[in-house]
């Protein structure tokens, strides 16, 4: 199967949007990780904003940097909406109200709380009626979301934006799953055309474990490990370097995805 990438967005500690993390990427500038601001998220209206998360915002913060670098209308996109935990911090909240005397739960968090919440906030602030999936594949949820996306692409021969994103887990969930660095990322992915930024030609194998793709960087390889939507950053990195490049992601315990990368214009 083979698509085109249209648009990148992305956010991290020290990797604060695509443009300003090329470079880094490529290894022509220092990785230093840092605090990151609250996602502006301007997409949202202004009462959404203040009622969304953290996890709503930085998912509709990388979204809209793909899609404006892609110049499709975000109403004809259909999305993929990929994270391990989903709104973690929602839950934990939760727990906390259960917890005491009076068990008393908000309704704003408990309309959080689903898996879904960053996509129907999406659809919220960009008034998209087409199709729209949200999934969890554990470490794997980057490599299942990408997969979902790409057949839909090759299968309906339209654009998709796919969305990875999972947040530090607090305390004292974080015992159970112990994910320490918040990351997000999105890929606007379509048919081939002269304004793809790289192509993307996917097969699916039995796993090999030993080839699934690293990267040099000890600093880098930590959030990798750390953050299931890390785990696009050997791809991320392939499109910042130029060049052709072959990318392994580990899916579930038998599968994995091979990745040939190829440049399409700078």
């Amino acid at each position: 199967m083979k698509v085109a990438i249209h648009g990148i967005g992305l956010l991290a500690p020290g990797l604060a949007g695509w443009d300003a993390s090329r470079t880094v990427l490529a290894g022509l500038r220092l990785f230093q990780p840092g605090a990151v601001p609250d996602p502006e998220a301007v997409l949202l209206p202004p009462n959404e904003r203040r009622r969304s998360s953290d996890s709503v915002r930085w998912a509709v913060e990388v979204a809209q940097e793909a899609i404006g670098q892609s110049d499709l209308d975000p109403r004809e996109v259909a999305t993929v909406f990929a994270s391990s935990g989903g709104e973690m911090g929602v839950f934990d909240q939760l727990c906390r109200a259960l917890a005491t005397p009076e068990r008393v739960i908000s309704p704003t968090l408990f309309h959080q709380s689903v898996h879904n919440t960053a996509a129907g906030y999406w659809g919220i602030a960009t008034t998209c009626q087409q199709s729209s999936t949200a999934l969890s594949c554990y470490d794997d949820s980057f490599a299942a979301g990408l997969l979902e996306a790409i057949t839909f692409v090759c299968v309906e021969q339209r654009p998709v934006l796919l969305v990875a994103y999972d947040l530090a887990v607090p305390a004292p969930l974080s015992e159970a799953r112990p994910i320490t660095t918040g990351f997000a990322v999105a890929l606007v992915l379509a048919p081939p055309s002269a304004s793809s930024l790289a192509s993307m030609h996917l097969r699916l194998e039995e796993a090999h474990q030993e080839d699934t793709s690293s990267l040099q960087d000890l600093a880098l390889e930590r959030v990798r490990l750390d953050n299931p939507a890390a785990r696009s950053l050997p791809i991320l990195r392939a499109i910042a370097t130029g060049g052709s490049h072959r990318v392994t992601l580990s899916l579930l315990d038998s599968q994995q995805l091979v990745l040939d990368l190829d440049p399409c214009r700078n």
